[in-house]
């Protein structure tokens, strides 16, 4: 009996996966189909999937042509499987031609034909079709549309700036720049805004009041009941407003949460965040002009995100330590907060003026994690143990960022209509009174 196997993501099934198998089907007796696990593909940076893994299997499954269904979940795995059932021949899609000639070692490879003018990233690009706006600053917008372009489905129309230095990098000529912002809502479905934070409450409200989705840089507003207003706004005209927050949505930050809950470490005691990025002497003297953010603007919403996620957000006090460019100023070159729980404690630390360990450490009644500098880049973590044997090493793929992976989350958000799967509603509000807090000099003393 010859035995044939072939692998993919067979996403969204089509009748290029149809004919692909059934060439496959021909070359033996015996089919074995490899699906690929949903976590093996984000791995992989396969992150635009629309089909869970259990849907993809019964798709494959009502086709009939498998006689064996099989899920990959790594690395490699081929040439274990390959090896465990005794295949004969591996036959993959001619578009990976010479990809897995390395399997000749093993069995023979054969490149089937590709059905043409069909893809499952068409099908979810003609699915998905999403017209994002943005609104904001050119350092945070060029990474936007760079990693945009790694999402099926997605298209950046314009841009809306009132930037006062030129662009460092090049835009892409089919985008429209204007300072008109009511002519950049009429050509889009949803705005992602990363502008000043004093102006977000009124642009996400005029998005809201045309139907726009909402992917906003945090802190939304500086008012809890502000954000109050917006949320009603936007479940009444029934759209998505979403927190932009690009670790929130990177895998092992995700997981790290998740893991955390579990009581893998214990009760947690103690969340500490330090997050800072020095700015150059140019910058720092020159903030105002060029329009610099300060610590607490740039960094203090990353830096409280895990504190709240893990202990909640019913501190008992807290206290704030500040110290600015010069006494007159706002600018703050370094911030530091400490807040007690009734059950914990908490404390973040950012900084444009001073440098220091990136890291994240939970600490716990039976271990820690740690998360190394740049902590808020997460694609690995440490648990540690009082006996080190039993430490382990975690490691998530993370592409651009985690940037695709909110993009990707706003696009599943507005399916879906849910907003607040990585960051909940409580959260973002108590995130927004913090700021405000902070520019009204509330529990803070300047240094």
């Amino acid at each position: 009996m010859t035995k044939v196997i072939t692998y993919g993501t067979f996403d969204l099934l089509h009748n290029g996966h149809l004919q692909l198998l059934k060439r496959a089907k021909k070359l033996g007796d015996f089919l074995i189909v490899g699906v690929t696990a949903d976590s093996f593909d984000q791995a992989r940076g396969k992150i635009n999937v629309q089909q869970n893994l259990s849907e993809r299997i019964a798709n494959i499954k009502a086709t009939g042509l498998a006689d064996q269904i099989i899920v990959e979940e790594y690395e490699g795995q081929k040439i274990d499987d390959i090896r465990r059932f005794n295949i004969d021949i591996f036959a993959v899609g001619s578009d990976w031609n010479g990809k897995f000639d390395y399997l000749k070692d093993y069995c023979q490879v054969i490149y089937l034909d590709r059905t043409q003018g069909i893809s499952s990233s068409q099908l979810r690009t003609n699915k998905n079709k999403l017209r994002i706006g943005i609104i904001g600053r050119s350092y945070h917008v060029y990474k936007f549309i760079r990693e945009s372009r790694f999402i099926n489905g997605v298209k950046i129309i314009g841009l809306c700036t009132d930037e006062r230095r030129p662009f460092s990098v090049e835009i892409d000529s089919s985008i429209i720049v204007t300072n008109d912002f009511d002519e950049l809502l009429k050509k889009v479905d949803a705005l992602y805004i990363t502008s000043k934070i004093d102006k977000h409450f009124s642009q996400i409200k005029q998005a809201l009041k045309e139907k726009k989705h909402v992917l906003c840089e945090m802190p939304i507003t500086l008012d809890a009941k502000e954000y109050d207003v917006l949320s009603n706004l936007a479940e009444e005209q029934n759209c998505i407003l979403m927190p932009a927050l690009k670790t929130a949505y990177a895998t092992a930050y995700y997981r790290l949460l998740l893991l955390i809950k579990s009581g893998r470490i214990g009760d947690v005691v103690a969340v500490d965040s330090v997050c800072t990025s020095l700015a150059s002497q140019n910058n720092l003297k020159n903030h105002k002009k060029l329009d610099v953010w300060g610590s607490m603007e740039a960094w203090g919403a990353i830096a409280i995100l895990p504190i709240f996620q893990i202990l909640g957000t019913n501190y008992q006090s807290k206290i704030t330590i500040s110290k600015k460019f010069d006494k007159s100023d706002s600018f703050d070159l370094f911030t530091k907060t400490d807040y007690v729980f009734n059950h914990a404690t908490g404390s973040f630390m950012v900084g444009k003026g001073i440098k220091s360990e990136g890291q994240l450490i939970i600490s716990g009644t039976m271990g820690y994690v740690i998360v190394p500098a740049p902590w808020w880049k997460t694609d690995y973590f440490e648990i540690r143990y009082e006996n080190s044997q039993n430490n382990k090493r975690v490691f998530y793929q993370l592409e651009g960022e985690g940037i695709r992976y909110e993009i990707l989350a706003f696009m599943k958000g507005i399916e879906l209509g849910n907003s607040n799967q990585y960051i909940s509603s409580s959260v973002t509000r108590k995130i927004c009174n913090e700021f405000k807090d902070y520019y009204q000099q509330k529990y803070l003393i300047n240094i």
